[in-house]
């Protein structure tokens, strides 16, 4: 035996270095909600210790461990608590974490169910009860992915193989090359991820045909084009900036009457699907064809958990999945068929955790304490005198002051200050400060604490502007 294949047989049955890792886990959790928000000064400073040069030798293991919490621990982003609202991030149920703890050990590649029959049939029962927890199709299948960009992609590579297909044109071997037109229809503020999975599938960004929306980011219906069987309809589950719903049910007849393909992209906002409190938002969202959301916003799975959801099994299945001989299928549910990577881990480990963990009235009721906290920061927000400028019917806060300077001045000073964490965006022409709820941990008196930061931060941005000083000028 080799000597580093004797040492790691040793870690491995001594499990030092694990007790290690759990005793600076543990101690990270109980600091959490202490840390600054987003990473001082001197912690991000005290990542330069990992600048050296490539070791030459092996390291002790308990070592790396240490110095990895030591140095990295206080430079991460604390968005497990519950003052950060910077994206739409999502905490990490306990539940969850702890399973993937037992999931990692496992490493499983779950591309087949002969490389993890553990984990293709919670595939398959994540399936079945995101069909059941949604209200979607029974025919519906669902891919587990890295995030909802790469569900966009699926769910549009299953929307282009149909439609072309029934052109009579075969895409997988013939190609784009004098393809018919795909056409893709969408609203003006569609997310930066749908533009993307329009250009790395070869529909062409500039071929998009764009479609009025109103004040909240809404698809106009009277705006919608003629539409066919050569469309593909693209709608939202949650506006990025105002949490806006497209009107589901009103859209998606049209398009079925025209015989053309709908993907809704619902990354925190198709989880309201979940709770019968927000029944006006979704009605008519099983109508589509394909879905795609992020287990890690809304429902608050550790990080990667992206899903597709596909009522056409033929269609993804054809769009994503491999063969060659070496690949061993069974007569089971084989989740590479619904993915475009082979090897992959075993996210929907943790997805099941979570829907097991909450059950239905507990993922209902994970959804609407967002909602409420999101209410909560609107209105507090609104007394101490700052702009509201979306109507809050999810998740997401857009909030400014009288003027963009004053805004921005005041986002900057939020950030610095390390109490709560927002980021920024513009929205009809203003600059706006965007607050995103998304983690279970966030309580009535996070908000309260984040409101005074507001308050705080937009006193003394107002000062410097007094004084004509630039932020962080000391002179």
């Amino acid at each position: 035996m080799q000597p580093l294949q004797h040492r790691m047989f040793q870690e491995m049955s001594s499990k030092e270095v694990f007790r290690t890792a759990q005793q600076c886990a543990f101690e990270y959790a109980d600091q959490v909600s202490g840390r600054p928000v987003f990473p001082q000064q001197e912690a991000l400073e005290g990542l330069g210790v990992f600048e050296e040069p490539l070791p030459e030798e092996p390291c002790d293991a308990q070592s790396l461990v240490r110095q990895l919490h030591r140095y990295g621990s206080p430079a991460t982003v604390t968005g497990t608590g519950g003052r950060y609202f910077g994206f739409v991030t999502g905490g990490a149920i306990p539940a969850s974490l702890a399973v993937r703890w037992l999931s990692d050990m496992w490493d499983q590649n779950a591309a087949l169910q002969v490389m993890s029959p553990v984990v293709a049939k919670l595939e398959e029962v994540c399936q079945r009860w995101l069909r059941e927890l949604l209200g979607l199709p029974d025919e519906v299948v669902a891919g587990f992915v890295s995030g909802t960009s790469q569900a966009i992609v699926c769910g549009l590579a299953a929307a282009r193989y149909r439609v072309l297909e029934r052109a009579g044109w075969e895409v997988n071997t013939r190609g784009l090359n004098g393809a018919p037109a795909v056409r893709i229809v969408t609203g003006d503020c569609a997310h930066g991820a749908v533009v993307k999975a329009v250009s790395v599938l070869g529909l062409g960004t500039g071929n998009v045909e764009w479609v009025a929306t109103d004040s909240q980011g809404r698809i106009v219906p009277e705006a919608l084009p003629e539409l066919d069987d050569h469309t593909v309809l693209i709608l939202q589950a949650g506006e990025v900036r105002t949490g806006a719903f497209d009107p589901f049910g009103e859209l998606c007849a049209k398009a079925r009457d025209a015989g053309a393909w709908v993907h809704i992209d619902g990354a925190f906002g198709l989880w309201a699907g979940a709770s019968e409190r927000f029944q006006d938002l979704t009605r008519g969202m099983e109508m589509a064809d394909s879905w795609s959301a992020d287990g890690h916003k809304t429902l608050n799975t550790p990080y990667d958990s992206g899903i597709v959801l596909c009522r056409d099994r033929e269609a993804i299945a054809q769009a994503l999945h491999a063969s060659g001989s070496y690949l061993a299928f069974g007569d089971q549910r084989e989740g590479m068929y619904y993915t475009p990577e082979m090897s992959r881990r075993a996210r929907a480990v943790e997805l099941w955790a979570v829907l097991r963990y909450l059950g239905r009235s507990g993922v209902g009721e994970l959804v609407a304490g967002l909602h409420d906290r999101a209410v909560q920061m609107a209105d507090a927000l609104r007394d101490k005198g700052f702009a509201i400028l979306n109507d809050v019917v999810f998740n997401q806060v857009l909030v400014a002051c009288e003027e963009d300077e004053l805004t921005t001045r005041t986002m900057e000073q939020i950030q610095a200050s390390g109490e709560c964490w927002v980021g920024g965006a513009e929205w009809c022409g203003r600059r706006v400060i965007r607050v995103s709820v998304c983690s279970w941990a966030t309580t009535e008196d996070d908000v309260s604490r984040s409101v005074q930061a507001f308050a705080a931060a937009r006193h003394k941005a107002q000062a410097e502007m007094e004084r004509g000083r630039l932020p962080g000028d000391s002179s």
